[in-house]
């Protein structure tokens, strides 16, 4: 009787415990995200669509510049190995196993990448702002050249008829 019992709460017990599991909106949260990654790329492609061609690139890293020598040395020690993230973890671990003595001029060269790019960032701006004056300032200027000789001459001629008829 014992046995029985067992047997019988654990089948209703088991399909009561599965349905939940069933009931589970996993489907649903998966479209859910995908459609808001969707959604994301779309945004991501307006933002560069945007962007400006003639503006410059940020410079790169200390440890992108040793990435650049350490890649060259990487592919001579190892030509059999073709990929990109073996290398890259080989030279992560290089990286972080650098003294600082070790790291100090690639550090240099990032500092004078990054000192020529805001030279070229300031000069850049410049040139933006001067577009953009220049564009307002004359169409502003046309308009108001062409309200100022509207509202000059008409204004005068009118004072001038008024005064003249008084006065005869």
């Amino acid at each position: 009787m014992k046995g029985g019992k067992g047997k019988a709460s654990t089948k209703k017990e088991t399909p009561a415990a599965l349905k939940p599991a069933d009931d589970k909106k996993v489907g649903k949260r998966k479209a859910a995200v995908k459609a808001d990654k969707s959604s994301q790329s779309k945004d991501k492609k307006a933002k560069n669509a945007k962007k400006d061609p003639n503006k410059p690139k940020r410079p790169a890293t200390a440890f992108f510049i040793f990435l650049e020598e350490f890649r060259e040395i990487y592919k001579k020690e190892h030509p059999n190995v073709k990929a990109v993230s073996a290398v890259g973890k080989a030279g992560g671990e290089k990286w972080k196993s650098l003294t600082r003595a070790e790291k100090a001029p690639y550090e240099a060269k990032a500092a004078k990448r990054k000192s020529e790019y805001e030279k070229q960032m300031s000069a850049y701006n410049k040139k933006q702002e001067s577009n953009t004056d220049d564009g307002d300032e004359e169409s502003d200027r046309s308009k108001s050249e062409i309200n100022d000789e509207d509202d000059d001459g008409s204004g005068e001629n009118e004072d001038d008829d008024d005064d003249d008829e008084e006065e005869d």
